[in-house]
């Protein structure tokens, strides 16, 4: 069997990277060697600048497949609510103003929904998953997941605004599910199903 291919996570997320890897090396089944950002503490902070999921996506990928000189796989999602005219959007990670600060972040959304009835509370995540190749190919594939906002937090499991987000035809939230159940489900596990198609098509071709 040939040696796997390196391929980069472009993320410091350590909740994203366990997802990544729980995704694609159930796919992958050995053929790709799944590193993160940990791997290469000289590459810079990404700066989103993008105004869209897709661009934020790309900016990633491209800056770090530059750096790192491998092929490189980013993602950029964020949760959309109804009711605030989608937002957070692509400010979902630094909605109350710290980058990564969950509960802060939790503790926004709540207020700002603080006297929206349960219909009102419909929410959907997006996912966009970019790849992007030392040669310059890119790919890109876009997903979504659907529910609405609880009026608290339950459940310890996943990350981000997991313990708010009641999935589409489900009693629990997110941060109920087992891993395996929310990869089956969610945004990024449907987006990353979607892309590796052609992230074995593409790495092959670079022999």
């Amino acid at each position: 069997m040939s040696a796997p291919f390196t391929l980069v996570l472009a993320t410091r997320n350590q909740g994203k990277i366990k997802e990544f890897r729980r995704i694609l090396d159930g796919i992958s089944q050995g053929t790709i060697n799944l590193v993160g950002l940990e791997e290469f503490p000289f590459t810079t902070e990404v700066e989103e600048t993008g105004t869209t999921f897709k661009e934020n996506a790309l900016l990633k990928a491209r800056s770090i497949c530059k750096e790192t000189g491998l092929p490189a796989i980013a993602d950029d999602s964020g949760l959309c609510v109804d009711a605030l005219d989608g937002a957070p959007g692509i400010l979902s990670a630094r909605y109350a103003g710290v980058h990564g600060d969950d509960q802060a972040n939790n503790a926004r959304l709540l207020r700002e929904l603080e006297n929206a009835p349960e219909e009102k509370r419909g929410a959907h995540f997006v996912c966009v998953a970019a790849l992007v190749l030392p040669d310059g190919r890119e790919h890109v594939e876009e997903d979504f997941f659907h529910g609405s906002i609880l009026f608290a937090p339950i459940g310890a499991q996943g990350f981000g605004y997991d313990p708010l987000f009641r999935p589409q035809g489900f009693a629990i939230s997110t941060a109920q599910m087992s891993a395996e159940e929310k990869d089956l489900i969610s945004h990024r596990g449907k987006s990353l199903r979607a892309i590796a198609p052609h992230v074995f098509s593409l790495l092959a071709t670079l022999g």
